[in-house]
């Protein structure tokens, strides 16, 4: 299908479907939205974007990022119609049935994004992964603690490092985070690191913005700062 946005109509009948779906889990995906001539407006000619499952965070940011660029569309982060369309586009894979049809959506911001504040931007569930991305596109590998999850399950790495803007763009602590929390074999957060535990992510983010009070973490590099960590995240830094 031809690359679309959802018109100011279109944002409104989507967000009204999603207020629905709360009470009626089983209510069908207004798909027609997707071409009503009102609806929805062309975006360009260029781009035909698939239907596909993708799996994680990473690779549907790393395909968008591939169709916009063939485009050379600009600009795309704060386009609310264009990620309100792709978030139903996709919908099957951001809110998937469960075993008796009926979906639970969660806040409308997962799915329509707040374009004008960053702490519930970043809640998009594809706008979110395609600014980190970005931001990290040199090396997206490094930044895998935010961005190897499933679509519809981000979890507290996501929660806890992408709200932070200090945080989820520097790319040495994005580094630490992954070295930390995501098991290199599988490519999966490591047990634990969604905890409230000792060591786990919540208390990284408390740490770093303390350490960003004193210490100018944008120009610090991996070693040291998995060097000044206090001992308590040994546990996760033993098994890197």
């Amino acid at each position: 299908m031809k690359l679309r946005r959802l018109t100011e109509a279109g944002i409104q009948a989507f967000g009204s479907f999603l207020d629905v779906l709360e009470s009626e889990p089983t209510r069908l995906i207004p798909e027609e939205l997707l071409t009503d001539s009102v609806k929805s407006v062309p975006i360009s000619d260029e781009v035909e974007i698939e239907k596909r499952t993708f799996g994680s965070r990473l690779e549907a940011a790393k395909y968008l990022d591939e169709q916009f660029s063939v485009a050379e569309l600009a600009d795309v982060e704060r386009d609310v119609g264009l990620w309100s369309w792709l978030a139903l586009f996709y919908f099957d894979e951001l809110c998937p049935a469960d075993t008796s049809g009926g979906r639970r959506p969660g806040e409308r911001a997962r799915y329509i994004p707040e374009a004008a504040n960053f702490q519930r931007y970043y809640r998009h569930l594809l706008a979110g992964p395609y600014r980190i991305f970005r931001a990290h596109r040199r090396a997206p590998e490094k930044a895998l603690a935010v961005l190897c999850q499933p679509l519809n399950r981000p979890g507290d790495l996501v929660e806890q490092l992408a709200s932070r803007q200090e945080l989820v763009t520097n790319s040495a602590i994005m580094e630490v985070a992954t070295v930390l929390y995501v098991d290199p074999a599988t490519g999966k957060p490591k047990r634990g690191s969604q905890t409230k535990s000792v060591g786990a992510v919540r208390r990284l983010a408390d740490v770093l913005s303390q350490f960003d009070v004193t210490w100018d973490l944008y120009s610090t590099q991996l070693g040291e700062l998995l060097g000044i960590l206090p001992a308590e995240f040994n546990r996760f830094r033993a098994s890197a």
